[in-house]
């Protein structure tokens, strides 16, 4: 699988698998990344991709040393899941 990529044209971390594009859109607050809307394409779906992609896009956020806010039910399962992530949230 690709790496997570931050697309800040679109302001959106995207994962390309397998010809698709799953991506999480976001917006930029001082010191915060706030996760608006994950999608993954249908024909991706169920098979873990988008948890890769916010595993991914936590990690980008970490080496920015930004905090992040689940604006989106996924991302906030996700966060609820994964504990070790805490550390993140703003």
């Amino acid at each position: 699988m690709a790496a997570v990529y931050d697309n800040k044209v679109l302001s959106r971390f995207e994962l390309e698998v397998e010809g698709g594009v799953a991506f999480a859109n976001y917006r930029r607050a001082p010191g915060i990344i706030v996760i608006t809307h994950t999608e993954t394409p249908r024909k991706l779906r169920g098979r873990g991709i988008a948890s890769a992609l916010v595993k991914g896009a936590l990690a980008l956020i970490r080496t920015e040393g930004l905090k992040v806010v689940a604006g989106c039910g996924f991302v906030a399962d996700y966060l609820d899941k994964h504990p070790e992530e805490a550390d993140r949230m703003a």
